[in-house]
């Protein structure tokens, strides 16, 4: 791996660490009722695709950090199918913080677009 793939990768990370945590709450936000991580991880694959930005095994650390912060309450249940599932709903907090961090995020954004779009003026 050369140093520029390895610029690439940490870029990457750090990027989707965040972005990552906001999709799973606005997800979280608008699910009619409590959602486990592979329900969430299936609803989200459309979306997301191959482009690697949230594998399945990132979700659940975030998950449980969000959790953890009072964004989100969970609970498990047992599966006939399986090993027990955690179902987890957004909080009265983590929908005050999801609206915070979607005003955060348009204005990172913008300002990202903003300066990208005079770079390639130049």
């Amino acid at each position: 791996m050369n140093d520029e793939d390895s610029h690439l990768r940490k870029f990457q990370k750090e990027l989707n660490a965040g972005i990552v945590a906001l999709v799973l709450l606005a997800t979280l936000a608008d699910a009619p009722e409590p959602q486990y991580g592979y329900q969430i991880a299936k609803q989200l694959e459309p979306d997301v695709g191959e482009n690697g930005v949230m594998k399945q095994g990132t979700l659940y650390p975030v998950l449980r950090s969000l959790s953890a912060a009072g964004l989100l309450d969970s609970y498990v249940e047992p599966s006939v199918s399986g090993p027990p599932r955690r179902y987890y709903t957004i909080t009265d907090t983590g929908h005050t913080v999801l609206a915070q961090w979607k005003d955060a995020w348009i204005k990172t954004r913008d300002l990202v677009d903003t300066i990208m779009k005079d770079s390639r003026d130049d």
